[in-house]
């Protein structure tokens, strides 16, 4: 078993049965939805790895709109969950925009349980790795960012700094600080002078 949550959001509820009993035996955990405005809500009592999010819903044109601006809600979200488009109707345009907005994969209806098994996984796989690698670039952002700003400060700034980001990690422990700083309280206490530290 996959220790995997999932959410299958479906308005058909024999959909809704078949896949939760196919799926169940496969991953940890299951919770199925008539519509996805009850999704939030799902979303706010914890982690869900992946949703399998049908196209249609009330709209009487099966246009996969619904689908679609749902899927860039899910999206938008912090460490979204990896989206699976479901739809009973094989449109290639249709997979095509659903996977541009942001979707790992895109299955039809009927599907081949197996399939639909491999497709799920290699989603979450995707969208996990996509996650991982955007949070190293923000990272190096942020790193290359700081570093910018460091090479712009004097080097009595670059030392005042240090020393408030060091008093700030010792909760403004004089004695602790000084220890960090490898210099005695006197002279942390000139340091701070000279610099207009106020403790």
């Amino acid at each position: 078993m996959y220790p995997y949550k999932l959410a299958i959001i479906d308005d058909n509820q024999a959909v809704l049965d078949v896949l939760k009993l196919t799926l169940e035996g496969e991953f940890e955990s299951i919770v199925t939805l008539s519509h996805p405005s009850l999704f939030p809500s799902i979303l706010n009592e914890g982690k869900i790895d992946a949703v399998l999010l049908d196209m249609n819903f009330h709209s009487p044109e099966l246009d996969g709109a619904e689908g679609i601006c749902w899927l860039k809600y899910i999206k938008k979200r912090t460490n979204a969950p990896a989206v699976v488009m479901m739809t009973a109707f094989g449109n290639i345009d249709l997979a095509v925009t659903a996977l541009q907005e942001g979707a790992e994969d895109f299955i039809t209806k009927p599907w081949d349980n197996e399939e639909l098994i491999k497709k799920t996984l290699k989603a979450i796989r995707t969208n996990t790795s996509r996650q991982q690698e955007k949070e190293r670039i923000e990272e190096a952002g942020i790193l290359k960012g700081e570093r910018d700003t460091t090479r712009q400060m004097t080097l009595d700034e670059i030392k005042k700094k240090h020393i408030i980001d060091i008093l700030n990690e010792c909760n403004g422990n004089l004695t602790e600080a000084a220890k960090r700083l490898d210099i005695n309280r006197q002279t942390l206490y000139n340091q701070l002078k000279k610099h207009g530290i106020i403790v």
